[in-house]
């Protein structure tokens, strides 16, 4: 494996790069993304429970706010929680907005790394056939099977490329639709606890006309 990574010659080098930092980059977010870490079971429920005892002091929230995304998107409610629905709505926006640009962090670089991953091999197959064909010219016509032998290095460059970047662009999505699944549980947290802070009544049922009430109409 050694032998064929040096075939590839200094033009594989960026690619092994990319892979370093996909591989730190995968290992990261599958650490900070677990469900836990984002979305503490319970964490909503207790929170609401807070809010309607009344026992909220600056450090609790800021205990809060520090333990978890979907923490910091509910301390963020409860930080205006006196103000009117609309103003602790728009701060529940501000703060998702932020909570989401931090749990996708890195993913675009992990987005780019499997774009240009084939377009690195490509760009090392081509100067190795180029260097190859230039060595042709230069002494004449060689033996096809080194000429064979020589293409093979060659597109070693391209596979590796594509090695790097099928992984990555499959876990780019993967992180990406994980994200999306979290913004969706954490918005339905959010709402319930706005509606527990703002009183939000519950439309009540329109009473259905019976046979008595028609005939008193009538």
């Amino acid at each position: 494996m050694l032998e064929i990574l040096m075939a590839g010659g200094w033009a594989l080098a960026p690619i092994l790069i990319c892979s370093a930092v996909a591989l730190a980059i995968v290992l990261e977010r599958w650490w900070s993304l677990r469900r836990k870490a984002v979305l503490p079971d319970g964490l909503g429920e207790e929170v609401r429970k807070w809010a309607r005892s009344g026992q909220l002091d600056p450090a609790h929230l800021e205990a809060l706010a520090a333990g978890s995304p979907l923490g910091e998107l509910l301390a963020g409610a409860l930080a205006v929680r006196n103000r009117p629905r609309e103003q602790i709505k728009e701060r529940i926006e501000d703060t998702g907005r932020h909570v989401v640009h931090r749990m996708e962090r890195y993913l675009n670089t992990l987005g780019t790394i499997a774009l240009i991953g084939p377009l690195l091999g490509l760009l090392g197959t081509v100067i190795g056939l180029i260097r190859m064909f230039m060595q042709v010219m230069a002494g004449g016509m060689a033996d096809p099977t080194k000429m064979a032998g020589g293409i093979g290095e060659a597109l070693i460059c391209t596979a590796m490329g594509l090695v790097v970047a099928i992984p990555a662009y499959v876990l780019h999505r993967y992180f990406r639709s994980k994200v999306a699944g979290y913004c969706v549980d954490m918005e339905k947290q959010a709402t319930a606890l706005l509606d527990d802070l703002t009183g939000a009544p519950v439309p009540a049922a329109r009473p259905r006309r019976t046979a008595t009430t028609a005939a008193t109409g009538a």
